[in-house]
This record gives structure tokens, sequence and C-alpha cells, in this order.
């Protein structure tokens, strides 16, 4: 209808389970004081691999968080998501259970291995004692598509569901699908990515990459944008957001943290960090035209940041051709040098920071990296005040996909 105002995708509710916090304030009280909380894997039968250093949730109970019959039948990085999951309804003041219209709710989340710990217990048990003893929930506890399938039928929502499977960039690309369904006509949806890859079999699959570090020592493992780089450390948990559509969050007196801009997405070979540059700085250009921003625009950056030498080079570079001479003067944060990456999950963190930021007017540091190698204004060593209007959030896979999301503050409040 003419003269129609366009829908906007806000985010209105956050819930994060991570390394350094299972509540999302308690998750940006630590970014903004830029703990380190890397440390050697204590996960059972973990002891003897060559992979030292993760960032492990600890303190994370379960049983008190998920009803019983759901905790059985899904693997740790689902208990996750549904616990941030529940956070973030509760924070964005919708809950769970009986909608008044459950098909205007929807669930996209991004997973990169699945259920590994659930898997690996389970095929041990085919091993050891025989297909009898294989629980039924094998067959969708380890998918990767499990926890949108869970979170739907936890909290009653039957509106567009999916997961995205894109590399590590997915946690940027499945908020992008939940904005994109807002504005199609969706009234919310809940999105984001958690990952749980620290079980002995997962840990196994993960020494293929030639990017993961296997640095004995925690403050030596992970150290992006550095001459010590050499790779970055994994890392559980994650976050969940609720998207929604501006008007209704407001009818609704939900406040509105922040409003989804820009994103845009390429793909460049996995492993091919020079050619990651073009690819990235192409998804910056490509993010800002959406969102309708100038390069001057941007006040903060969320590094990807892997920690892999050339792969550092490529995104300082990046920044630089897609932004021209502010790329090389906007400050630049890494808040995951501090947790570890956990793969798809890594980015919706990012997500979480750049909104609890742009509230705040503070940029968090750069945990445990003092001296860069690179033309950045990296944040390091304590959080810097700043005016805070417009962040870009950068993911990138080993895999080869490159991601930007340009987040804009919101108002905080419902009208």
């Amino acid at each position: 209808m003419s003269g129609q105002r366009p829908r906007r995708a806000v985010i209105t509710g956050i819930g994060v389970i991570a390394p350094n916090g299972l509540h999302a304030d308690a998750y940006w009280k630590s970014v903004r004081e830029g703990l380190f909380v890397l440390d050697r894997i204590t996960r059972e039968g973990c002891e003897n691999l060559p992979l030292r250093v993760g960032g492990e949730v600890r303190s994370f109970d379960a049983e008190d968080r998920i009803e019983e019959p759901f905790l059985v039948q899904t693997d740790r990085f689902s208990h996750f998501a549904m616990a941030a999951a529940a956070q973030a309804l509760d924070d964005a003041g919708i809950g769970r259970g009986a909608p008044e219209d459950p098909y205007s709710i929807g669930v996209f989340t991004a997973a990169g291995s699945g259920g590994g710990e659930f898997g690996q217990r389970e095929l041990q048990k085919l091993w050891g004692q025989g297909s009898k003893f294989v629980g039924p929930y094998q067959s969708i506890a380890w998918f990767y598509a499990a926890s949108t399938g869970q979170i739907s039928i936890w909290s009653g929502f039957k509106g567009p569901c999916g997961v995205v499977a894109s590399d590590e960039a997915g946690g940027l690309d499945a908020i992008a699908h939940a904005a994109r369904a807002v504005r199609r006509g969706t009234e919310a949806l809940v999105v984001g990515a958690t990952e749980a890859p620290l079980a002995p079999y997962s840990m196994v699959c993960q020494l293929g990459y030639p990017e993961l570090s296997t640095a004995e020592e925690p403050e030596r493992a992970y150290l992006p944008f550095t001459t010590a780089a050499r790779g970055f450390s994994p890392a559980e948990g994650g976050a969940v957001l609720v998207v929604e559509e501006e008007s209704r969050a407001r009818d609704r007196d939900a406040p509105v943290r922040a409003v989804v801009a820009g994103h845009a997405a390429t793909f460049t070979g996995a492993s091919r960090w020079e050619r990651s540059r073009e690819g990235l700085a192409h998804a910056i250009r490509g993010a800002l035209d959406e969102a309708g921003c100038a390069p001057e625009e941007i006040d903060v950056v969320f590094a990807d940041a892997l920690g892999v030498p050339e792969a550092d080079r490529a995104e300082a570079l990046a920044l630089a051709d897609a932004l021209g001479a502010h790329g090389t003067r906007v400050p630049v944060t890494a808040p995951k040098s501090g947790i570890g990456r956990a793969y798809c999950a890594a980015s919706v963190l990012d997500v979480t920071a750049a909104v609890y930021a742009l509230e705040h007017g503070q940029i968090p540091p750069t945990p445990n990296v003092f001296d860069i190698c690179h033309d950045l204004d990296l944040v390091m060593s304590r959080a810097r005040p700043a005016e805070l209007r417009t962040a870009l959030v950068l993911s990138r896979g080993l895999m080869g996909s490159n991601a930007a999301l340009v987040v804009r503050r919101g108002d905080g409040s419902a009208r």
C-alpha cells in the first residue's frame, strides 16, 4: 500500500550461554571488562588430544533449565540454544508456550557440527554393546537442525523455521534470514546459534583444520592481529536473539534494542585467506548498501579475528578496501580473543556485544592482545567510551564463507 511505512526488523530480546557468562548481562559485563577465560580443556576423554586450549562453558546445569522430556532427546548444543532462547524470550517480554498466534513467530538457527557429544555416546553403545542399545533419539539429536526444531516445539512457535548451514558466517546469515522474513510479513523470529565442539569426537574432527591453535598455554593460544598469531582456540556456547517487526514491538511496549539494518555474504573458498580480502570487502559494501549507510557512519567494527597471519592481514586490508581511509581509523574490537571462537555462534555473540556497546556507549577491548602488526585501530586493554550509532560485525568461515552485518542503535524504549 502506497505511503505505508516499510517493515523494519529490530532486536528486542537477547539470551546468552557463554564461557564468560550464563546470561546476556553477565556476558556483557565480562566482555566490557576484557576478561580472559580461555583455559585448558577439562572435558572427559580430551586429556590426551593435541588440542589443549578452549573456551568451556562451566557451571551450566542443563537439568535446571530444560524439562526432562526435552533433555533426554537433545545434545549439549541444543541445551545451550534452548536456555538462551528462554532468556531472549523473557527479555523481549514474549515468553514461551501457547502464543496467541503461533504462526506469527518462527525460529532460525545456524550450526556447524551439530550434536557431537550425543552422537559419540550413542556410537560407543553401538560399538561396545550392539545396535539394540542405541537410543532412538540418535536419529535427531546430532542433526544440525535439532535446535531449530526443539525451540519451535518447546515454545509452541509454528511460523517460518529453518537452519542455516553456511560455515561460521552462518550466525550472521541466520540473523539476516530472520530480518528478511520480518520484512516479508512474519511478526517475530527467535534466531541465533550455539555450538558444543569440545567433546572428544568433535575435537578430533577439528584437528584437521590447519587454522586451529594447538598451543599449550592459554595466554599464547589465540592472539589475533599480532606477530604471535598461530591460529584460533575453539569455544562452546552461543547466543539467541528475538528479532521482530518494529511496530509490533512498540505496540506491545517492548524496548527496541537495535535495528538489523543491512547484510551481505560472499564465498571465496576454503582456507584461501588472501582471496577472503576481496570477498569480505564485497560483503561489507553490500551490507552498507542494504543499510543505506556510508562508510564514515560505521562507529565500531567487531572483527572476525581468525588469528591466522594471512587471514588477519586480509581482514585489515578488506576494511581499508571497503571503508577507504575510515577503515584505518574506525575502532575495531575482537572480544572473542578472551573466550575463543564458537564457530557459527561466534558472530552472534559479537552481535550481542555490539548491541550492548551501542546501548552503553562503550567499545569492549580485545582481551590478551597488546601489540598488533596491522594498520588497525584495535581497542586493547580497556573499554573505550564512544558515541556509537552504527556497528559493523564481520565473520568468515574455514570453508570460505564471508558475511557482514550492519546493526544500528535502537532507542531502548517502546515509544
